[in-house]
């Protein structure tokens, strides 16, 4: 029994047996099943009537996904283009409108 509970979970939730083992892309297979885990937890809430309690979730998840989506382009851009990232922090850092010069922007 334990096998085959085992065997069932990985069909489903282990992209090295389910069928999207057959997209090389790990990005977008990665895709596919977030996607596939926000249908459930849609159809999931809905069926146990929890409306509130699927919106409040909901924009939690959106503002957790949102905030890793934010730290994975700011690494890349780090690894890509790290003066970009130089020069933001220049200007955040203590910048009062003014060039070196004493001029406004």
């Amino acid at each position: 029994m334990r096998e085959y509970i085992n065997d069932s979970w990985n069909v489903v939730m282990n992209v090295k047996y389910n069928p999207l083992r057959n997209v090389h892309d790990t990005q977008a297979r990665h895709l596919i099943m977030q996607i596939l885990a926000w249908m459930w937890c849609i159809v999931f809430s809905f069926f146990m009537g929890s409306y509130i309690i699927f919106g409040l979730t909901a924009i939690a998840h959106i503002i957790l996904l949102a905030a890793i989506a934010i730290t994975v382009s700011t690494f890349d851009t780090a690894n890509r283009n790290p003066h970009i990232l130089y020069n933001v922090a220049k200007r955040i850092d203590g910048y009062n409108g003014r060039r070196v010069t004493g001029e406004h922007d």
